[in-house]
């Protein structure tokens, strides 16, 4: 049994020379206020994790005068044709929970969804925003199987040139 996914109008989209779409933004209701200030990212994949760092995310933006909670999600690569069909609904679905806690909270929201490389959609991201700094849930694989495995969280911290905070 399939399930009907209902999807808000994006506020932005993103197309590769090819005309793919590579990525969109949607905004919650209310949306941030323009311009944002004090942005601060949170990697979100649907995990218990990273509903975690969400949580703490928006529990450090409620200490903070002012703090604007983008979150990303980033699939795989898909071809043309799949990514029309997928992009949106699959990045939807896999911040589901986080979306309804920052609700919940009556905390403001922008939702980025990307295609690509995680930890370089995530380091561009907060580039592009001018990101105070990054949150991100820890798989808590430990440093061996961190390092045979590449984690996104060992990436981050190592390649970012913004701060990385792990939520365990």
């Amino acid at each position: 049994m399939s399930h009907l996914i209902v999807l808000p109008a994006p506020a932005s989209c993103q197309r590769d020379s090819d005309g793919r779409l590579v990525g969109l933004a949607f905004d919650s209701s209310p949306p941030l206020p323009a311009p944002a200030t004090n942005p601060w990212l949170v990697a979100v994949d649907g995990s218990e994790q990273a509903l975690r760092a969400v949580a703490a995310a928006a529990q450090r933006a409620g200490e903070m005068t002012a703090c604007a909670l983008h979150l990303v999600n980033v699939q795989p690569w898909l071809g043309k044709e799949a990514a029309e069909e997928a992009l949106a609904s699959r990045a939807w679905l896999a911040t589901g929970s986080a979306r309804a806690l920052l609700d919940a909270k009556g905390q403001p929201w922008r939702l980025h969804v990307a295609m690509g490389e995680a930890v370089d959609q995530i380091i561009a991201l907060a580039g592009h925003l001018g990101c105070s700094g990054i949150v991100i849930g820890s798989r808590g694989l430990g440093v061996t199987k961190s390092l045979l495995l590449g984690s996104v969280v060992h990436k981050l911290m190592h390649l970012s040139p913004h701060p990385v905070m792990v939520v365990r």
